[in-house]
């Protein structure tokens, strides 16, 4: 898809999903380029239409962004509870499965969205597959012990690469940890992998989310589209 439409359509996507956060709210806010765009039309409503929310961030970055427009930033560990967290995704199936992390906060993106009680995904058309798998993915790893956690990767034939910055120095999450991404072009069951993952000694997190998500809106070209999942 060509860039400008694409950001055209994650823009749309984003100020559609901007109007599900309502008045006096607990609002988890994502990371990535979409969001971005969610966070310049939330500090554009705080600004103009009064709107009144606490954030909670899964990035430095976001936090930073939403503080620069005037949105009210707190810690997780500082509020009970958290209404609805917007955040973009990698790729997303005909089941709600969802491939997140290409932004490297896939750990502190679970965190929030597990303690949120309704989760909307903002995507372009593009993110939208039969299957999850083509897009790499993330697997948080603490550094010490990495390479020996990427070549049980290699073993069991996961086709892992050490994810590195342009410059060729290993990607630091938010959490100091390093990121392994997975190269699979398709997932046939990803709540066995999933499960396979989490229980390897030295991964954190990884970045598939499993039934989370209670809403998708779809950037694509009229308007967008909101999709339900009919399990949550």
């Amino acid at each position: 898809m060509e860039k400008n439409l694409q950001n055209e359509l994650k823009k749309e996507a984003a100020i559609r999903a901007a109007e599900f956060v309502e008045n006096d709210t607990v609002v988890g806010l994502g990371t990535g380029s979409t969001v971005k765009f969610l966070v310049d039309e939330l500090g554009r409503k705080v600004r103009e239409e009064n709107l009144s929310f606490t954030g909670v961030t899964t990035s430095k970055r976001t936090a930073s962004q939403a503080e620069s427009l005037g949105i009210k930033i707190v810690s997780l560990d500082s509020i009970p509870r958290i209404d609805l967290t917007i955040d973009g995704a990698d790729q997303v199936d005909n089941n709600f499965n969802g491939i997140k992390g290409g932004g490297a906060a896939l750990l502190w993106e679970k965190i929030v969205a597990t303690n949120s009680k309704k989760n909307i995904w903002i995507v372009d058309q593009s993110k939208l597959v039969d299957r999850i798998g083509s897009f790499p993915l993330p697997v948080e790893v603490i550094p010490f012990g990495a390479l020996h956690v990427l070549n049980k990767f290699e073993e069991l034939n996961l086709n892992p690469v050490l994810r590195l910055t342009e410059n060729g120095k290993k990607v630091m999450t938010d959490s100091q940890n390093y990121i392994i991404d997975l190269h699979l072009n398709q997932i046939i069951d990803p709540a066995k992998l999933s499960n396979q993952l989490i229980n390897t000694v030295g991964v954190v997190e990884h970045g598939l989310f499993l039934n989370v998500v209670d809403k998708v809106v779809v950037g694509k070209k009229g308007q967008p589209l909101i999709l339900e999942n009919p399990d949550k």
